[in-house]
């Protein structure tokens, strides 16, 4: 066991020997400055155990006040020197941080700020003039504390411009980090550090122990890559490649431009995972909001999957807004997560109808690659101009619908209904079914998605109602049995259901296909009275001159707008083709 030697004197007790270059005659120590009991790091040159000789004092006497000149945060402080028996001792600021070349475990981020921060240091020392090459470069000599705060120790082989400083060891750089311009004593440049930083962070990469270093390279001096971790960023490949390359002329020349091209990106970078390649969405109505949602994930461990959507410039588009695209949206647009939903939204209202828009979905992100395409294809819906010649039969079929339902239904009456004591009060129980049954089918038309053709009936269902009341009002009644008054709500609820539920239909259809909302709403409703009208008639055999005045009036409204297709749809033609200037060509 090596005894320590006792420097109290000099006024420092040592604590413990952190290191020994026993063959270079150099040792360093922990130790406690008496005065103040800070801790310092104490290094002991042994010229007379050594074949060193005191000649190369003058030598370290420089280096000694190249040191003195260093005030950088991540170079601990020269504290002063003093001569021991055998030779002497400089004194640095102790500093609580480990050396890389003890087994510890770093994320990737951490990797990436430890090579930043030494960078820096050597910017610092190669800025300096003249400029100060560190020759040492290794994992030993990096000091990384709990904060990752990076310090570069041990200055003993350092050479400042082109005079040589330290002598302090036989061996002038470490097998592995030196670059070869070093190994074969040529002329070494600023470029000369990079080679030992560069080999220390693959080191890190890869859980290399500084004494293997040599496994990592081949014949040539050249880094085996392939051996890396495969999950390590290509930009951080070549990066490093680019740091390690054996030739100085095609490594980077300084410490600066090495730092002015590390990526921004971690180490590592995510993998992009997408649920699909293409979208393809096809609208069925003119205007039609569509929606899909893509799914992204990333499975690359200790790494966060960032970026944006965009859409690829297109010539037809209008310039990109403020708020995004003009007709194509995503929510949300940024996300910072390795599983994310995006939804996609396009509003068809801006494009032509019966046209297949094919746009390019741009994916930013932090991954690798970069960019991802995304192709869109967007298919409108028809022209509605063009299938507004089928409305004759919407009405016809309509008017057969409804005038069978009616001739079942009153058919199916109590006879009661024609006797004149109990008509009045039959014909208000019918009508108020009849009512509600249209209130039902306007229910059953929203759950079915139709809202403009359940709120044609809703109204429809109310105008009902509100006159049964006010008959109701208005005239007197006879008491009926109770089973007949039921049977008769039960008839004209059910009947108002088909009726009121196939009304709706063709009014969706009518304006789904291009027509105005009130032509929309009035044409089937009318035929729907008019059919009701004609099918109770025939179902009680009767027509009174109340049924001939609804009759005639709901069957003229019906002839009067079936006549004005034409001139409706002619219109249609031209209000649509002049909107279609402005609407957005695929």
């Amino acid at each position: 066991m090596q005894s320590v030697p006792d420097f109290s004197q000099h006024g420092y007790q040592i604590e413990k020997e952190l290191g020994a270059n026993r063959a270079g005659g150099r040792v360093t120590y922990l130790a406690t400055e008496l005065d103040s009991q800070r801790l310092a790091v104490l290094k002991q040159f042994q010229f007379a155990r050594t074949s060193a000789s005191w000649v190369d004092y003058d030598a370290l006497k420089q280096e000694i006040q190249i040191l003195k000149d260093l005030k950088h945060p991540g170079i601990p402080r020269y504290l002063g020197v003093f001569q021991s028996e055998d030779g002497f001792c400089m004194v640095q600021e102790y500093k609580q941080a480990s050396s890389l070349a003890e087994l510890r475990s770093f994320s990737p981020d951490e990797v990436r700020q430890i090579a930043i921060a030494a960078l820096e240091i050597l910017v610092y020392l190669q800025n300096r003039i003249p400029a100060v090459i560190h020759r040492d470069i290794k994992p030993a000599n990096i000091l990384v504390d709990e904060d990752t705060k990076v310090y570069i120790v041990d200055f003993g082989f350092a050479r400042v411009g082109d005079g040589e400083v330290g002598v302090s060891s036989v061996v002038k750089g470490t097998l592995g980090f030196m670059p070869p311009e070093q190994l074969f004593n040529r002329q070494l440049t600023e470029a000369s550090d990079l080679y030992g930083l560069g080999m220390t962070i693959i080191c890190l990469l890869t859980n290399t122990p500084a004494d293997e270093v040599g496994s990592l390279v081949d014949i040539s001096y050249r880094v085996d890559f392939k051996n890396l971790k495969s999950n390590i960023s290509p930009r951080w490949i070549k990066w490093l490649e680019k740091m390690v390359e054996p030739r100085v002329d095609k490594r980077f020349p300084n410490a600066a431009a090495a730092l002015a091209a590390i990526p921004e990106h971690s180490l590592r970078q995510p993998e992009v995972c997408f649920s699909q390649a293409d979208i393809n969405l096809v609208a069925r109505d003119r205007g039609e909001l569509l929606t899909q949602t893509v799914t992204l994930s990333n499975t690359v461990p200790e790494t966060q999957l960032e970026g944006c959507w965009e859409v690829a410039p297109h010539l037809n588009d209008p310039p990109m807004a403020a708020n995004g695209h003009s007709w194509i949206h995503f929510s949300p647009a940024t996300f910072h997560s390795n599983q994310v939903t995006t939804k996609i939204q396009v509003d068809t209202r801006q494009l032509m109808t019966g046209k297949r828009y094919s746009r390019q979905l741009v994916l930013r992100t932090n991954a690798h690659p970069s960019l991802y395409s995304v192709t869109l294809n967007v298919q409108t819906a028809p022209l509605p101009i063009r299938t507004k010649g089928g409305s004759y039969g919407l009405v016809a079929m309509l008017l057969g619908c409804c005038w069978i339902t009616a001739w079942l239904f009153a058919a199916m009456l109590p006879a009661q209904m024609l006797e004149p004591s109990a008509a009045p009060a039959l014909a208000l129980v019918v009508c108020c079914g009849l009512g509600i049954g249209i209130q039902l089918a306007a229910w059953i038309l929203v759950e079915a998605g139709m809202r403009f053709g359940s709120k044609s009936v809703a109204m429809t269902g109310f105008a009902v109602m509100l006159s049964t009341l006010l008959s109701w009002l208005a005239i007197s009644v006879v008491p009926v049995d109770s089973f007949v008054l039921v049977s008769t709500a039960g008839i004209g609820l059910f009947g108002g259901s088909i009726v009121g539920i196939a009304t709706g239909m063709v009014a969706e259809t009518l304006y789904r296909r291009g027509f105005k909302e009130p032509f929309a709403v009035l044409l089937p409703t009318a035929t729907a009275i008019f059919s009701v009208l004609l099918g109770a008639s025939r179902g009680l055999a009767l027509l009174n001159h109340w049924l001939l005045i609804g009759l005639i009036s709901t069957g003229a409204a019906v002839a009067a707008m079936l006549t004005y297709l034409p001139i409706q749809r002619a219109q249609a033609i031209a209000a649509y083709r002049s909107a279609e200037r402005r609407l957005i060509r695929p």
